[in-house]
């Protein structure tokens, strides 16, 4: 008896003694080598992104046409283009605008197809018929007409690119979202809120958006 109690105090104090985000990054690069390597390009440009005024060499739209079309040296690590431009320091402020419209897109996106995912799929009836007869019409039509139209009609800018990404994106994955809702709404314990009086709009965020949490993220 003694013995099993000092081995389970032991494992006990090693279990402890262990840091769960070192044994997280152990196992995640031990079970997901390729996600690890995946995650650390996606965290490698967000530091280049965050960090680009310091990275940079030179301005982004710095002429030099003494220097130009010059392979790779000391002072423009990448070599210039036919203006004189200094290609990395292009290259390392370009990953910031990419990571704005990147990000910021991803996150329009996400609000509208949420809301009107979850809305379609927890009321139907004429709005969900309507809505997805839209969405059919919307996915009809080819991508790049629908960005060069809206594109030419709002003019360019880096907002408009991001408003109309995030919009075109957002209304092309309402279909995914109502079909999570459609499957996590027919759950007992919804339908058990239901009876007890819950209102709509908590059964929404509390009892349905956590299960569809997952697909939205991916």
């Amino acid at each position: 008896m003694e013995a099993r109690t000092k081995i389970s105090a032991a494992t006990s104090t090693e279990y402890k003694g262990r840091k769960p985000f070192r044994e997280f990054l152990s196992r995640l690069f031990r079970e997901k080598p390729l996600g690890a390597l995946g995650g650390i390009i996606v965290l490698v440009f967000l530091f280049v992104g965050i960090f680009a005024d310091s990275l940079a060499t030179h301005g982004m739209l710095q002429r030099n046409l003494k220097h130009r079309l010059e392979g790779p040296s000391i002072q423009f690590p990448l070599g210039t283009d036919q203006m004189g431009r200094d290609q990395y320091s292009r290259l390392v402020q370009g990953a910031r605008i990419s990571m704005v419209v990147g990000l910021a897109s991803c996150a329009i996106a996400l609000v509208v197809a949420t809301t009107f995912g979850l809305i379609s799929g927890y009321w139907g009836g004429k709005f969900d018929l309507i809505l997805q007869r839209f969405v059919d019409a919307w996915l009809s039509l080819p991508a790049l007409f629908i960005l060069l139209t809206v594109m030419a009609l709002l003019g360019p800018g880096m907002i408009q690119m991001i408003s109309v990404l995030g919009a075109f994106w957002g209304i092309a994955n309402i279909r995914t979202v109502r079909g999570v809702v459609l499957s996590a709404k027919e759950n007992l314990y919804v339908e058990a809120a239901r009876a007890i009086g819950v209102p709509n709009w908590r059964i929404l965020l509390r009892h349905i958006l956590p299960q569809i949490v997952a697909p939205i993220i991916t």
